[in-house]
């Protein structure tokens, strides 16, 4: 257990140290250094890392969504569920803790030293999602929800062995550019999070390092929506592949048997 928490731990780092260093690098030049492709593409990177780094231990869930829906629908054991997501958690502020640090002087050049979570020098948004001013709770648990069963929809297509599913060598890449096909088609409402520790561990470093309870109190109390909306829609996602196609397959395995 303590070796599958480990990977899960640095593989959500490697996920979150190049996705909160992209967004980063973008917000602090003043979108001189970066682009809203560029992000959606420093994120299916990073996905695609951490999911090289830890499949060979775990499978890379990197997302409590994933475990959660792993065990609901696919035999994991509830057991691990709560190590596993608290190793992702942790990973996800350590690695926010490494961007901070390594951009701590580009920060102060930024907003001189004080921390916003709104504003036009907020930069609270680095690390965690904010939702636009014009989305509703109920919106936001909406976009979350379809956003996650996306994802989860196409990990399962891709991991799929009795599909058309790719070599095992490029599962990780075709998984990566799924994160972008979802940030370039569903980032606009609030920046795509699909995925609770990639969101609470970094807010929590946020509410840590100086940002204070805002970043738990903005957008009428938004925090929780990137969490409740992915561990639905992961399970969402999972029961409509289920049904749409994996249940096909073992149909037609079973015929061929």
């Amino acid at each position: 257990m303590l070796r599958e928490a480990a990977a899960e731990f640095l593989g959500t780092f490697i996920l979150i140290v190049f996705g909160v260093g992209v967004v980063a690098q973008k917000v602090l030049s003043a979108d001189a250094n970066g682009s809203y492709l560029g992000i959606n593409l420093g994120w299916g990177l990073g996905v695609m890392l951490g999911v090289y780094a830890a499949a060979g231990v775990t499978g890379a869930h990197i997302n409590p969504a994933v475990t959660v829906a792993l065990a609901v629908r696919r035999g994991f054991p509830w057991a691990k569920v709560p190590a596993y997501a608290a190793a992702q958690t942790a990973g996800a502020f350590a690695a926010s803790a490494v961007v901070f640090l390594t951009y701590r002087e580009a920060f102060d050049a930024f907003d001189g030293g004080v921390r916003l979570v709104q504003g036009d020098l907020a930069t609270a948004g680095i690390f965690a999602t904010y939702p636009q001013p014009f989305l509703s709770l109920a919106g936001g648990l909406v976009d979350q929800v379809v956003g996650t069963a996306l994802l989860l929809i196409g990990v399962l297509a891709i991991s799929d062995q009795r599909n058309a599913g790719p070599p095992a060598w490029l599962a990780a890449p075709l998984i990566g550019l799924l994160v972008v096909a979802i940030g370039v088609a569903f980032g606009f409402n609030a920046g795509y999070a699909i995925n609770p520790a990639r969101d609470f561990g970094p807010r929590l470093f946020t509410a840590v390092a100086g940002w204070g309870r805002g970043v738990f109190t903005a957008g009428h109390g938004w925090w929780w929506v990137p969490i409740a909306g992915p561990l639905i829609g992961a399970v969402l996602g999972t029961w409509v592949y289920d049904v749409g196609v994996g249940q096909a397959l073992t149909s037609k395995a079973d015929v061929r048997s």
